[in-house]
């Protein structure tokens, strides 16, 4: 499986009674093809994995399945219990993803050997391929991914750990074993900040929130981190980027509260964060505002 661009990860649209808006939904994801994303990534962690039902996870990925048409592969969440995660990669199989990107399991911390048993029976659920998601409680070592990697089935690993001594020997290990198909992503919130570091690593591609809020800005830096224009990309991580981060920071779980926040400023009524997350007040809306009027300047937009 190939992936060739920013990785997007949609947000999950919710009415004003607190169902998933299916429509809206479509009409996200469809506006950000344009700018060529390299898969999306429905029912993840800016989808609000965490609080989608079964039934809500198997619409959502429906949705993207239909929109994408094809053009990039789907890639749609599973994880968190066993029990939900495997129903999860069911449901997503069903809904026509190409592959699952497994998320943690929910609350407990195993040894290493338990949590290869966790991404394996994720593996086992259905027939798609899967991505191993490196952070919280989930944390890998070389070893127990150079085990992983020997199934077919295990296509990838995307870091959020931010350890970058070990994310350097987890790729060393997977290629050891000869696998040339494996896909490594940089999963760090807001990842734009630290992707010049993990390229030198041999973590090539990088999973994008700001491109589901302001694909315009994502797509310029994208086109100069893969050109190699440093100035243009130090621009946009110095006046949109760092910026961006300071106030995600202000917040537990901004990272998915200011990309809907920032979709609703730009007229897409996508609806709020469902808990425990919480939208941004007054001000922190203002800060975000400014941000982004920043980023588009920057990227000519």
């Amino acid at each position: 499986m190939k992936f060739d661009g920013v990785l997007f990860f949609p947000v999950t649209p919710f009415t004003a009674e607190g169902a998933v808006d299916v429509e809206l939904l479509k009409e996200h994801i469809a506006s950000r093809l344009p700018y060529r994303p390299g898969g999306v990534f429905p029912a993840c962690g800016t989808g609000e994995f965490h609080a989608l039902s079964i039934d809500e996870v198997r619409t959502v990925v429906a949705a993207a399945v239909e929109v994408v048409a094809g053009k990039v592969p789907v890639v749609a969440g599973a994880g968190g219990p066993l029990g939900h995660a495997l129903a999860a990669a069911r449901a997503a199989e069903e809904a026509g993803a190409d592959a699952l990107l497994v998320l943690p399991p929910y609350l407990v911390t195993g040894p290493t050997d338990g949590l290869v048993a966790y991404i394996e029976a994720v593996a086992n659920a259905s027939s798609l391929p899967v991505i191993v998601y490196h952070r919280g409680n989930a944390k890998f070592t070389a070893t127990s991914m150079a085990k992983l990697a020997a199934n077919p089935k295990v296509i990838g690993f995307k870091d959020g750990l931010g350890d970058v001594g070990l994310a350097q020997e987890i790729v060393s290990a997977v290629r050891a074993t000869g696998r040339e198909d494996f896909a490594f992503f940089n999963g760090l919130l807001t990842a734009e900040l630290t992707q010049g570091a993990y390229r030198g690593l041999g973590i090539p591609l990088y999973s994008s929130a700001a491109f589901a809020m302001a694909p315009e800005i994502a797509k310029a830096y994208y086109d100069a981190y893969v050109s190699g224009d440093e100035d243009r990309r130090n621009a946009l991580l110095e006046g949109f980027y760092a910026p961006l981060v300071r106030l995600r920071d202000q917040t537990p779980g901004f990272g998915v509260s200011l990309i809907k926040a920032g979709l609703r400023l730009a007229g897409l009524p996508v609806g709020p964060v469902r808990p425990p997350l919480v939208d941004p007040t007054e001000e922190q809306l203002v800060e975000l505002k400014a941000i982004l009027a920043r980023g588009h300047e920057l990227a000519g937009s």
